[in-house]
């Protein structure tokens, strides 16, 4: 519903093009976005019937008041509406994470010795700029690569030619060494400019100057120096073999695809120069979920392209993008030249953009698993702090009892290790020794068990975990700590998470801790606890559909344990005979028509 105030905004809102600002209660800004006619826009959002994404739904739901700036174009428009989000960071738009820290390989050639710098910073001073790159680990395999072929300095000291001694770097062939005088000017210059050609894609051009070099170096006998040629050929061959792909292009373009998860998307980037692969980098966008393909590529490629010193003439995209004409125009102004879009649906620009969307799958598979690997250490660390454990539990498993008032019991025991399930190492126990409905009991013949076969170290039970987690309150974890105690395994920390207020209980602690819900120490136990339980019911109702099945038929003569079994292991449960046919009855191996009858008779 929406208020007076909202109201009169939306009557008086003016139809040229500019940004709007969506606020909330606060004067938070929720959403920027430009429009070509902010009246019919804005009012769009607010219009009954209005089909709206769950995730503008809610930002509506929010709105309180709504700001906005005219501008003469929608080109000027598109420019305001990246430097507003870059600011503010609008929670409800699709953004890079991190866009203002993307590192830069920074060339400043009116250097005397110009060095090749990493920078956060992209400024119009001069310099040559490279990426960005998607972080400095990067940034950093990239500088591994060339300095290899070229032997650039990177420090800051004042270079006189005088110095004593070199760096390090110098006996590694990582630098030429100016600072003691060992190579002139234009000896170093000329090693930069090939840096730059080698940046900028012209890497064969690059290779026949040092294999000329090389070979003109061997002539004048000068085989020290020449060998050091010999070396950056090679890798600068090893380079470009690297770079080749089986699909042949041309010219310059970059290509961008997409893998969204959630509220995470990754875009990988190719960056393609001469034919050749030359490099490429993966991307993290915030705040897409719900949002359709076509939104997200709009809002990256102005992203990305804002903060980059380079605009090749093409664009290779796995989708189309919102406004292609307007943000084609933005582009050939920053670049100076034409610059094309195409989402191509055949042929080898789209066999290219084929891959670089597996790679982004890819890349976000990664993220997910670096993600999740980042959450799981914490949860151990939280686990361990708050319990008061000698060491991160690597090994964690959890006990759970299922029965129904003491028939067909069933005990469980998971095992997670470094926070992840194994399976492999999972055990069910049938309750043998209990009768009656004695859950504490019932736990305490499972412990026993497993932990009299923690004495054989020829198999899997040997291996002791960190802690041991009972699914139940203060009397599971008491019953739980006599029979570890008796088994003269008192050093392993035991521990019971309750279902009621997700409180976890400890021996010889009066009160039980409670931690936040969300907590990823306490997430952790609730899901081994959770696993817990769904193992030991999954075999409880194994066990008590098997023993209610032969209960019944045990009733029909001439059914014995074979037949018991076979009709256990076509129809699966009693109901399932009441509905069977005498005809499937009898084809059930071990029957006939006569005993096939009988059933029907007493069922």
């Amino acid at each position: 519903m929406k208020n007076s105030v909202i109201t009169e905004q939306l009557d008086n809102m003016p139809t040229g093009p500019g940004v709007y600002l969506m606020k909330n209660t606060q004067g938070d800004i929720l959403y920027v976005g430009k429009a070509a006619s902010l009246r019919h826009r804005v009012r769009s959002y607010f219009a009954p019937g209005q089909k709206l994404t769950p995730k503008l739904e809610r930002m509506v739901a929010q709105v309180n008041d709504i700001d906005f700036f005219l501008t003469a174009s929608e080109h000027e428009a598109l420019i305001l509406e990246l430097n507003l989000i870059k600011r503010h960071h609008p929670p409800y738009n699709v953004r890079l994470k991190d866009d203002k820290t993307f590192p830069y390989l920074k060339i400043d050639t009116a250097e005397d010795w110009p060095r090749v710098q990493v920078t956060r910073r992209l400024l119009e001073d001069g310099a040559r700029y490279f990426g960005p790159f998607a972080s400095a680990r990067s940034l950093r395999q990239t500088l591994k690569v060339i300095r290899r072929v070229f032997p650039f300095r990177s420090c800051s000291r004042n270079i006189t030619g005088r110095d004593s001694r070199p760096c390090l770097e110098y006996y590694v062939n990582n630098c030429l060494a100016p600072c003691i005088g060992a190579v002139s000017s234009e000896e170093y210059n000329k090693v930069i400019k090939d840096l730059i050609l080698f940046l900028e894609g012209k890497q064969e051009s690059v290779l026949r100057k040092l294999e000329n070099e090389m070979q003109q170096t061997a002539e004048a006998l000068n085989f020290e120096k020449a060998a050091i040629l010999r070396d950056q050929v090679q890798a600068a061959r090893d380079v470009i073999e690297g770079q080749k792909i089986a699909i042949k292009l041309s010219g310059e373009q970059d290509v961008i695809a997409l893998a969204s998860d959630r509220d995470q998307t990754c875009a990988q980037v190719f960056f393609i120069r001469g034919g050749k692969l030359i490099g490429r980098e993966s991307f993290t966008l915030r705040g897409t979920r719900y949002e359709e393909p076509q939104i997200i590529m709009t809002s990256f490629v102005k992203q990305f392209y804002d903060s980059s010193p380079y605009i090749p003439p093409r664009l290779l995209l796995q989708y189309p993008l919102e406004d292609r004409a307007i943000v084609e125009d933005w582009l050939q102004g920053k670049r100076g030249s034409r610059v094309r879009i195409l989402v191509p649906q055949r042929g080898s620009k789209k066999q290219l953009v084929d891959i670089a969307v597996e790679n982004a799958r890819q890349g976000l598979e990664q993220s997910r698993i670096k993600q999740q690997k980042t959450v799981l250490e914490a949860a151990l660390t939280e686990i361990q702090k708050e319990l008061e454990l000698p060491a991160v539990p690597a090994r964690i498993e959890g006990y759970d009892i299922s029965n129904i008032q003491g028939t067909a019991a069933a005990g469980s025991m998971v095992v997670f290790e470094q926070g992840r399930p194994k399976p492999a190492h999972y055990r069910r126990f049938r309750i043998k020794t209990v009768s009656g409905a004695n859950d504490y009991a019932m736990l305490q013949e499972v412990l026993q068990r497993r932990f009299k076969r923690a004495v054989d170290a020829a198999n899997g039970w040997a291996i002791r975990p960190d802690l041991v987690l009972i699914d139940g309150g203060k009397g599971q974890l008491n019953a739980a700590r006599t029979v570890m105690e008796a088994a003269g395994i008192p050093s392993v920390p035991v521990a019971s998470l309750a279902k009621e207020d997700e409180a976890i209980f400890l021996p010889r602690r009066a009160r039980p801790i409670i931690l936040p819900r969300q907590s990823p120490g306490l997430q952790l136990l609730q899901r081994v606890r959770d696993e817990a339980h769904r193992f030991a019911l999954g075999y409880h109702h194994q066990r008590h559909t098997r023993e209610t099945f032969a209960s019944v038929l045990d009733s029909v003569p001439g059914i014995g344990a074979k037949r018991k079994h076979a009709l256990l292991r076509r129809f699966g449960s009693i109901q399932a005979i009441r509905d069977a046919s005498v005809a499937e009855l009898a084809a059930t191996g071990g029957m006939n028509q006569g005993l096939a009858e009988k059933i029907k008779q007493y069922v």
